[in-house]
């Protein structure tokens, strides 16, 4: 199979949250693995500018009004991601370790799996769905 097919079953398959379950959990871990190896410089930076970026997309997206969840926690969300841009500025001039935005990080892919289970107990798939 090629991977731009994989890519298509794999969009079809995911819900948005799990979409975005996956997307936190490929930047926790360059987090994790920059934190793990002492990374310094473009290593150090590519993680952090990947944790930012996400950060200030879900930002973007929070402040639409298109977006559909509710106001209060819209706003939380860019309340967080205004405070992972100020501390990942800490943490590239080593005023700050990498530690609090894995933690935020990791707290928001619990929420995200929690959603998911719920939303699975609520709507649960047929088997042949599930293939």
């Amino acid at each position: 199979m090629s991977l731009q097919a994989y890519r298509r079953i794999q969009q079809v398959a995911e819900s948005p949250r799990q979409t975005e379950y996956r997307l936190f959990a490929q930047v926790t871990g360059a987090l994790i693995k920059a934190q793990e190896t002492k990374a310094t410089g473009g290593a150090l930076m590519e993680a952090l500018d990947w944790n930012r970026r996400l950060w200030s997309t879900l930002s973007t997206d929070c402040g639409s009004p298109e977006n559909k969840l509710p106001k209060e926690l819209r706003a939380q969300i860019i309340s967080l991601g205004l405070w992972v841009n100020r501390y990942t500025s800490e943490v590239m001039r080593n005023k700050a370790d990498i530690d609090a935005l894995i933690d935020v990080n990791k707290a928001i892919m619990e929420g995200l799996a929690m959603q998911a289970q719920i939303a699975a107990q609520a709507n649960p798939q047929p088997i042949s769905a599930q293939v």
